[in-house]
């Protein structure tokens, strides 16, 4: 027996797009997402107070994704972006289960996983916090389509405490990724997923360790442009919408997300405390 399709039918393009993350990371996603459709209405959700997803246990991380999920259902949302790595690879299942139909959902592992084993023919190296990494869902998504793809991934659970103090640019960071980058697993890659949307925000120090000896993946980007191609797919892409609207919830506020967020948003965003 076929499973039925979802129908989307009943969303319109004037409805918002609704992306959440642990902290400032999935921001990396939701500037991408502004600038590739900069007609579309966002509302994003960093659930702060409970940030690293990366050392909690898989219930946890699925209780607080269904729970957001379900509040971004209510804000209306025609498309869930789960701008999380580790919510991905521990919660995904369980969130397309509750969203069903009522909207589109779009994750960060797989359209990179995807791109990278259509595209890309070298040893793949793969970072990302202990939740993630554990999951084995990036090796999994990448050899699914390629299974000649060599995939060596390292857990790096120190680097987004270390964003989300906003030591970036900063010697304990470089010392961070120092001690990551050497260890032998990553030693023969020639290609690098960031494997955490935080991981972005540091991309020009991970860069500069590498040299051109490495290409690094920018995951947000990829991400983003599959948003907008299902979007305009489903004839679901807002284009025209001259004053789109920004929201941003949060579970408790910090002062590393409102620099950030302003930095991408600009200064006259608003952030909204949301305990769910």
């Amino acid at each position: 027996m076929k499973t039925k399709k979802p129908d989307f039918t009943h969303l319109s393009a004037s409805q918002p797009i609704g992306i959440f993350d642990s902290g400032v990371g999935g921001l990396t996603v939701a500037k991408e997402i502004k600038r590739l459709m900069p007609h579309e209405n966002l509302i994003y959700f960093g659930d702060t107070k409970h940030l690293p997803y990366g050392d909690k246990s898989k219930d946890a991380i699925i209780g607080y994704s269904v729970k957001i999920a379900q509040f971004l259902l209510e804000k209306n949302c025609k498309a869930i972006v789960i701008a999380c790595n580790s919510a991905t690879a521990n919660a995904l299942k369980e969130v397309l289960e509750l969203v069903q139909n009522q909207a589109l959902v779009f994750d960060v592992i797989n359209p990179v996983a995807e791109k990278v084993a259509f595209e890309i023919h070298t040893n793949v190296g793969v970072i990302a916090t202990k939740a993630t990494i554990n999951s084995g869902l990036y090796r999994k998504s990448i050899r699914k389509h390629n299974k000649f793809i060599k995939v060596d991934e390292l857990a790096t659970p120190l680097l987004v405490p270390a964003i989300e103090e906003g030591l970036k640019n900063h010697a304990i960071t470089h010392s961070i990724i120092y001690h990551y980058l050497s260890n032998h697993k990553l030693k023969n890659i020639e290609t690098l997923i960031l494997g955490c949307t935080h991981y972005p925000l540091l991309i020009d120090e991970i860069r500069q360790y590498y040299g051109n000896r490495v290409r690094v993946i920018d995951s947000p980007n990829i991400v983003a442009n599959q948003v907008r191609h299902l979007l305009e797919k489903k004839h679901l892409l807002n284009e025209k919408n001259p004053e789109p609207t920004y929201d941003f919830y949060l579970s408790d506020i910090t002062k590393n997300f409102e620099k950030i967020s302003k930095k991408f948003f600009g200064k006259t965003i608003e952030l909204k405390l949301q305990v769910l």
